[in-house]
């Protein structure tokens, strides 16, 4: 028999709105929290409800989202997290590696503890469960398509694993709720060692349950880096077809260098699907110019590949900041005058009083901005 919540047929909007006319000048949020840290408006939150060891290095976070959240990303996309690390906000995005579930009440993301990675590592080493965390709605075009195509091909190397991930346990979903078999998913999963890779008898689990999936794995410590064109170990001994398929790549940047570069060179780029885990900023940059900051009067040259945020660091501003990579949006601020350019696309904003991520922008001549 099921047991219904109580606290779920609340209709918690009209409480908070008849809350905040008795709790003026105090937000009601402000109370709410005091009975549930998820409840509240101003941002979304999470709380970890579990951490699950994959590998050494590795492990999956079971969140529950707070308020506002809807269980209807795309299997693919991935999430922002904020979590307090010495007193301070760090924000960085993660894959969700979980499948959609529009009934749902956790989402999960897998993370690879890397050596220079102060977040990675503590999320995985150093992150208990009942934290309240910071999240950010899901984001990105590395999207499993719906309808799926019929055939498809992954190339994966270590924690690129983790939207892949998110297909497949969508694809054995739908397998198993329609009774249709898995289209014909062709996987290549390097991992520097067997017992580093992610999700590993998981993967065997699907592989031996669907037919018409096929995991070829390749341990590169042992065996050496995917040789893309070579005849004897390349792509057209693992995947014949692959010119034909649409194809998702993800990992570390120099394997999808040479996967991008081995698509175009077989003219097969309009199929491929890139997914890289670090920022790049196009070298198209704006023109440079005088940064004036006008709420603290300091001013700083800063050239054409000089963020704003760095300027103002530079110059001695307090810049407000998060993840650095434009998608928790924590740095964004008001441009009062001029122009800068989106370092990701070349976007330019110049309209007064627009909002700006400084993290991402430069300056295209003089401007000034709200801080």
């Amino acid at each position: 028999m099921a047991v219904t919540n109580p606290w779920e047929s609340i209709p918690w909007d009209r409480v908070r709105r008849a809350g905040s006319k008795l709790t003026t000048p105090l937000h009601p949020d402000d109370y709410l929290r005091l009975l549930n840290p998820l409840w509240s408006e101003r941002e979304l939150r999470g709380r970890i409800e579990e951490v699950v060891p994959e590998t050494e290095d590795a492990a999956t976070l079971v969140i529950r989202p707070g308020w506002g959240w809807r269980y209807d990303h795309r299997p693919g996309q991935y999430v922002g997290i904020g979590v307090q690390v010495d007193g301070k906000f760090q924000w960085r995005s993660y894959s969700v590696s979980s499948p959609p579930q529009r009934r749902g009440r956790t989402i999960s993301i897998t993370v690879r503890a890397m050596p220079e990675g102060l977040l990675s590592s503590h999320l995985v080493r150093g992150l208990a469960p009942g934290t309240i965390v910071r999240l950010a709605l899901p984001e990105g075009d590395f999207v499993l398509p719906d309808p799926p195509p019929a055939r498809m091909l992954f190339l994966v190397g270590g924690s690129g694993i983790t939207p892949v991930m998110a297909m497949l346990r969508t694809l054995d979903r739908r397998s198993r709720g329609t009774g249709r078999a898995m289209p014909d998913v062709v996987m290549h999963y390097s991992s520097p060692t067997p017992e580093r890779m992610i999700f590993r008898d998981e993967l065997a689990d699907l592989e031996a349950r669907h037919e018409s999936l096929t995991v070829h794995r390749l341990h590169t410590d042992l065996d050496g880096m995917l040789a893309l064109a070579d005849p004897e170990r390349g792509l057209d001994r693992i995947c014949p077809d692959w010119r034909e398929r649409e194809t998702w790549a993800c990992g570390p940047g120099p394997m999808l260098d040479a996967i991008r570069a081995h698509f175009e060179d077989q003219a097969a780029e309009d199929r491929l699907h890139l997914e890289r885990f670090s920022l790049e900023l196009g070298g198209d940059g704006g023109e440079g110019g005088t940064i004036t900051f006008r709420n603290s009067n300091k001013q700083i040259d800063a050239d054409g590949a000089t963020t704003v945020l760095e300027a103002g660091e530079e110059a001695g501003v307090g810049m407000p900041y998060g993840c650095r990579m434009g998608i928790c949006h924590t740095c964004t601020l008001t441009l009062v005058s001029g122009t800068v350019r989106d370092l990701r696309n070349g976007n330019e904003f110049g309209q007064p009083n627009e909002p700006v991520q400084t993290c991402v922008t430069a300056a295209v001549g003089d401007c000034v901005l709200d801080i």
